[in-house]
């Protein structure tokens, strides 16, 4: 008889069900390697209930596949000198617990949680207080980290190390954590086929989030802000980034979100507000930059010379400093029907579209990007009379760069 998938999912969770009736319950209570001597007696599919309190255990390691939940947040130290959870078993469970105060080593990136070679594991409801690495997933796969508070206080990027950091890996979830005073919130190197929803990485030392040679990835619904630079992807294709908060990234190398050689990716209903630049694309191919909002930045785009095939479409920019800037006079991006409001044209038909196209580039951003210490004059009457004369007689900034649908009204996003 053939089965529908329905009827096999219950059949299998009933199998599995049934396989597990014997497993017990561990309760541990704080004495000296007390966590190390449940995990030994403990058979697979046994769930070691950790109760409140401190314990000073380090290198715990777990090769069977059990469930290590904690009884009000115990502690687990690592006394700011050894690694706490080393997981090599597929499907763990480690939940309910504060681990702290792993310690840094130069040939070992010390974690309180690394997951090893393992399928399936779950870090949920968790919280990671002054860990060099809170969670590492190395050659992991399907394994979900969500819902976990992570915070260090870690002041530079040298002494300090990633919330999440994720290497080689691939299929992850990460969602609903909270974390701050890391060097990068959330690492990806070599990860694919994951997502990343619903974090908030704030207050971290460099990247809120940061993207190397992964591919295939969305992240969405994150908030990014007051981070060092931002959030950065590199070396990628296939990365959707839609409905994320890129707030207050500001300092003299700060960006809302940096795009460097990525090609094939779509950046989709997203807010880039207050950052020293919004966006910043370099070396990028087929990007999709729709209906998005660029508010109160001071570049709300910078698309460099080696940027080409990407489209601008639909996107609100309303109080930036600088609209669009380049160091190239070739532009081989498409921008088209965008709200601008500095867009100063008419609409004789009134269909809601400029009669004129506008050019995004002032003159002024074209001088900056060569001469940076020019922006002591901005706002000055020099720069006034300069974008007034290039309206007239164009001849620096790129002809090609400009919208000629140019919106009247905002678009609601």
């Amino acid at each position: 008889m053939k089965r529908t998938f329905g009827q096999i999912a219950f059949l299998f969770a009933a199998l599995l069900i049934a396989a597990e009736c014997g497993a017990s319950i561990i309760k541990v209570k704080p004495a000296p390697n007390a966590i190390h001597n449940a995990i030994a007696k403990a058979r697979t599919g046994d769930t070691v209930v950790i109760m409140k309190g401190t314990y000073k255990e380090h290198e715990i390691t777990v090769r069977k596949r059990l469930v290590l939940t904690g009884n009000s947040f115990p502690v687990i130290d690592g006394e700011n000198k050894y690694q706490l959870f080393l997981i090599q078993c597929d499907s763990v469970i480690i939940r309910g617990l504060q681990i702290q105060n792993v310690g840094k080593a130069s040939m070992t990136d010390m974690a309180g949680i690394k997951v090893i070679n393992a399928k399936g594991v779950i870090v949920d409801n968790n919280k990671f207080i002054n860990n060099t690495f809170g969670v590492y997933l190395q050659n992991a796969a399907f394994c979900s980290v969500s819902n976990n508070i992570i915070h260090s206080d870690f002041k530079d990027e040298i002494n300090g190390g990633n919330g999440i950091h994720a290497w080689r890996s691939d299929h992850l979830s990460i969602s609903g954590n909270i974390i701050s005073g890391q060097r990068d919130g959330i690492y990806f190197e070599f990860v694919t086929e994951s997502k990343i929803i619903s974090n908030r990485s704030f207050g971290n030392a460099r990247y809120g989030l940061h993207f190397m040679f992964s591919h295939n990835d969305t992240y969405t619904k994150n908030t990014f802000n007051d981070n060092g630079a931002g959030v950065a992807v590199m070396y990628s294709h296939g990365v959707n980034m839609y409905d994320n908060e890129f707030i207050h990234n500001w300092g003299d190398a700060s960006y809302g979100l940096l795009l460097k050689e990525i090609t094939d990716s779509r950046i989709t209903r997203n807010r880039f507000i207050k950052n020293t630049i919004g966006l910043h694309m370099e070396g990028t191919t087929r990007v999709d930059v729709r209906q998005n909002l660029f508010q109160d930045n001071g570049w709300a785009a910078r698309v460099q010379a080696s940027c080409s095939g990407s489209n601008f479409i639909q996107n609100n920019f309303i109080g930036n400093s600088f609209d669009v800037a380049t160091n190239g006079t070739m532009m081989l991006n498409n921008f088209d029907s965008n709200y601008w409001d500095k867009y100063d044209g008419y609409d004789l038909n009134k269909n809601n579209v400029g009669d004129v196209p506008y050019y995004p580039v002032s003159v002024y951003s074209v001088v900056t990007e060569k001469i940076p210490s020019a922006m002591i004059l901005y706002h000055s009457l020099l720069t006034d009379i300069m974008d007034q004369v290039e309206k007239v007689l164009p001849t620096i900034i790129p002809d090609k760069l400009r919208d000629d649908h140019p919106l009247m009204k905002k678009i609601k996003l």
